[in-house]
């Protein structure tokens, strides 16, 4: 008897309710992603409010992200084992949770606290979101769903400055978690109204050592990758942090190669859909992750603009990716031309982009604004067509890890991109202008006349230019890369054989 998935009242055309479902699911991933960057805006309010220090700020930033990269590949395999809508609106539970206590937190060590808890929510949602549109919709229309899925990630990097200096210009700081709160009950609502039920049909025994592993290793990396920058590199607190990272996944592989239902099947490294489209978005990850970080100090200390004037500004970026997503067109791209010459062509754009605010938006807003733009339909044209791939590449049943993977990979891209392109802004401003300040407003604020300071400014900005340059070049090659692998992947898949009669 072939299995079905367990509660899934889909159609060959897709769930009925389908387009329904995803603006439901859109709207809890884009509460998770303001929440990225939306206490960015906020330091100041925690420092005066909570009396918080640098490295609580730090903390209650990081520990956000650190829990959530963790959880995402355990997260995943739990939304398929357990059920995809039950996890969803798990997560959906303890991101409202974990946001009213942030909201009324009394201190810094309460609010790191209520930040790891919204991690955890933040992980089920990340994960589960994903795999619930692999499962509502059928193959014609998933790729236009994966893209408006995509969609609202942009979104959420764009709209978290802007939302969150809003909301301070009229209320304290906690508003910007309470916020989140009306907007959980209303998505777990309609969570349990309209999202059906799926899981994986074989029901797997649990990887509980698998997920203790990964959760481990992947901590330990992105807590290095993320601590680098301020500690240094060789410093023994980053050594040892990626050390027993990279020993704790080393063990996880080997013990996913050994048991009979892994959490992650590590075959799937062996086919080269998976691998492109894996390579693929690392590469872009790092280039994209770093290089829009980057933008926000190129639009500040360069062009002079304001937090809340640079988050402004930021937006034809993502409004590129609405216009274009919404419209279709990366979808219609995707289906006339295929994925991979999909992800050329819009990987190319990102790179093209990037260097434009590198050579052209040096001194006005005019070169910065056509990258932002170009980017932006980049973005729309790879980035469902990059998601669809790996989605694609495993089974259905497995759409839970697919996702973690997914969301995984972008963490630790993104991770990385900022970690390495900051090294490489700072080690060009300081072989320009040989300074012992950290920063270019301690370096600005040391200088003895505006000559030394146009210099450290010029400096500054040609460390911008070089760093965004290497970005560009890291999103072209990572597009190429995963264009040319899952090219290949193509023209060597069998065809597929005829449908053997049922038992």
């Amino acid at each position: 008897m072939t299995a079905t998935t367990a509660e899934n009242p889909t159609t060959p055309t897709g769930h009925p309710q389908r387009w329904l479902i995803l603006g439901v699911i859109c709207v809890a991933q884009l509460t998770v992603l303001l929440d990225n960057t939306v206490l960015n805006v906020a330091i100041p309010s925690l420092t005066t409010s909570l009396g918080a220090s640098t490295a609580d700020i730090q903390w209650m930033i990081n520990a956000y992200s650190l829990v959530q990269s963790g959880l995402l590949l355990t997260a995943g395999s739990a939304s398929d084992r357990y059920g995809r809508k039950k996890m969803l609106a798990a997560g959906l539970a303890l991101f409202g949770i974990g946001s009213l206590a942030a909201g009324l937190a009394q201190n810094s060590g309460q609010l790191i606290a209520a930040r790891a808890g919204m991690g955890v929510g933040g992980a089920l949602l990340m994960t589960t979101t994903l795999a619930v549109v692999v499962q509502i919709f059928d193959n014609e229309s998933r790729v236009k769903a994966i893209g408006i899925w995509a969609t609202v990630n942009s979104l959420g990097f764009a709209a978290g400055p802007l939302i969150g200096g809003v909301m301070l210009d009229h209320f304290w700081w906690g508003a910007i978690f309470l916020v989140n709160i009306p907007v959980a009950v209303l998505g777990l609502t309609a969570v349990v109204t309209l999202v059906p039920e799926s899981k994986n049909p074989q029901g797997d025994r649990p990887d509980l050592l698998g997920a203790l592993l990964s959760t481990i290793g992947m901590t330990g990396v992105v807590y290095a990758i993320i601590s680098g920058p301020g500690h240094g590199w060789l410093s023994g607190q980053v050594l040892a942090s990626a050390a027993v990272g990279l020993v704790f996944l080393a063990a996880f592989v080997r013990w996913e190669l050994s048991i009979e239902h892994p959490m992650l099947d590590m075959h799937f490294f062996r086919n080269q859909k998976f691998i492109g489209a894996v390579a693929g978005s690392i590469l872009v990850a790092f280039g994209m992750g770093g290089s829009l970080f980057l933008l926000t100090q190129h639009l500040q200390f360069v062009l002079g603009y304001g937090p809340l004037e640079a988050g402004v500004r930021t937006a034809p970026l993502a409004l590129s990716v609405v216009v274009l997503n919404m419209s279709g067109v990366g979808a219609k791209l995707v289906t006339k031309v295929g994925t991979p010459r999909a992800i050329a062509i819009g990987m190319t754009a990102n790179a093209a982009g990037l260097a434009s605010i590198a050579l052209l938006g040096g001194h006005s807003y005019g070169g910065t604004l056509l990258g932002l733009v170009v980017m932006g339909a980049g973005i729309a044209l790879s980035m469902p067509a990059m998601a669809n791939a790996i989605m694609s590449a495993i089974p259905p049943e497995k759409a839970g890890v697919g996702a973690g993977v997914n969301g995984t990979l972008g963490e630790f891209g993104n991770g990385l991109g900022v970690a390495v392109l900051g090294a490489v802004l700072n080690s060009r401003f300081a072989a320009l202008v040989p300074v012992a300040a950290a920063s270019l407003p301690a370096a600005l604020a040391a200088a003895r006349d505006d000559a030394e300071r146009g210099r450290i400014a010029d400096a500054f900005a040609s460390g911008l230019e070089t760093s965004q340059l290497v970005g560009a070049v890291a999103v072209l090659a990572g597009g190429l890369l995963a264009a040319v692998l899952l090219h290949r992947a193509e023209r060597t898949a069998p065809a597929p054989a005829a449908a053997a009669p049922a038992a």
